[in-house]
């Protein structure tokens, strides 16, 4: 790595912050740039989603399911219905497929994480962290979602139509996730792109830290976290709303035009330039 020159140093360089000589892969390696805008992983599967197969998961631990799961996409099925899934933890997770994949029942902690393309739904509730890290496609929620909702989530749309925990969208990279209840405490909470719907309230500190993106709320607010600021809704961004909730069959309580919006203030933009007292009083 070369050396900054003292000019150049910033104050995380002296903190040692940049020391980590930073590896990977790149989408070069993922994806083959002949199929343009259909990218699919190397490794993926041909499905045919005219080809169902049904998995009964009653007997079956979780690894167990998301092998079977992985097996019948090997063997060309498009769709997959999992039933009596009872709430076990990380079902449906790291699929790099298009996909149909229906729960008939709840999910454990961690259910659709690391999916990049499936359309995925889920009749009963879900725990903690559904579809984190979630790439692409779509997760549908008939019920109720624990805490850290879309943590971290990168694209796609993520859809509960009950009430959602607290820290909704922590960390959230882009994408959509749409709320039909209720949304707990910190939803937002160091959001930096994308958009959050809430339909019902909204509980404390919403947008906390937010760095970018924006939060849409139906009902009340409970109250704003740091930097959290309200904005005016555009046309375009009311002409979105109208179609991203019917696709989903939701309604704005009293139409799109009375959803309150929140964007970040951008006053922690320069945090890095605070001395540590100041990012006390910051936060």
């Amino acid at each position: 790595m070369a050396e900054l020159s003292p000019d150049d140093r910033h104050k995380s360089h002296d903190m040692g912050l940049h020391a980590e000589q930073l590896a990977g892969r790149t989408q070069q390696v993922f994806f083959y740039p002949e199929e343009g805008d259909n990218y699919t992983y190397p490794e993926g599967f041909d499905v045919d989603f005219t080809k169902k197969a049904t998995i009964d998961a009653a007997e079956m631990d979780g690894p167990e399911v998301n092998l079977r799961i992985r097996e019948l996409m090997g063997e060309g099925y498009g769709h997959i219905v999992v039933q009596n899934p009872l709430a076990k933890h990380s079902l449906g997770v790291g699929i790099l497929n298009r996909l149909k994949l229906d729960f008939e029942g709840s999910l454990g902690y961690f259910g659709c994480g690391l999916v990049d393309g499936p359309n995925i739904h889920i009749k009963g509730r879900v725990g903690w962290s559904c579809a984190e890290n979630m790439m692409a496609g779509v997760v549908v929620i008939e019920k109720n979602a624990g805490s850290t909702f879309g943590a971290a989530l990168r694209g796609g749309d993520l859809v509960c139509k009950g009430d959602v925990g607290s820290r909704t969208g922590i960390d959230m990279k882009g994408g959509t996730i749409i709320i039909g209840g209720r949304a707990g405490a910190f939803t937002g909470f160091m959001m930096q792109r994308g958009r959050i719907v809430i339909l019902g309230d909204a509980g404390i500190n919403l947008g906390d830290s937010l760095y970018d993106g924006t939060i849409f709320v139906g009902g009340t607010i409970a109250s704003l976290g740091v930097d959290a600021v309200p904005g005016e809704m555009t046309d375009v961004e009311a002409r979105w709303l109208e179609n991203k909730l019917a696709t989903y069959g939701l309604e704005a309580p009293n139409g799109v035009a009375n959803l309150t919006k929140i964007v970040a203030g951008k006053q922690l933009w320069n945090y890095d330039n605070l001395e540590p007292t100041e990012k006390k009083i910051a936060l």
